[in-house]
């Protein structure tokens, strides 16, 4: 993958989360700048996704842990857990939101 394909990539998934946020139950607010995009929980805790162009990662820190997620076959696959990013944000996000949340 070229630089290119890979901010196309990561910038397809903030665009997804965004809309998701967006229609989403739970009050969840967001803030995108710059390659990263920030989601703000009622609880002021916070999920920060960022692009780590030099390595083609995309990283996620949540409140409890930090994650690095590889593009592999189509997915964006965390390097430790082998967990798919949208099953891992939707987790990662009822657990800080307290409640169920979908954004997949």
């Amino acid at each position: 993958m070229n630089d290119s394909q890979f901010h196309q990539l990561v910038d397809d998934v903030f665009i997804r989360l965004e809309e998701a946020l967006d229609e989403c139950e739970v009050d969840i607010d967001y803030e995108s700048a710059e390659g990263i995009l920030t989601l703000i929980f009622l609880n002021n805790t916070k999920i920060i996704l960022n692009k780590q162009a030099p390595l083609h990662q995309l990283w996620v820190a949540t409140k409890f842990n930090g994650h690095h997620f590889n593009y592999q076959q189509g997915k964006w696959i965390d390097e430790r857990t082998d967990v798919e990013f949208w099953a891992f944000i939707d987790d990662a996000a009822s657990k800080q939101a307290g409640q169920a949340v979908t954004l997949s």
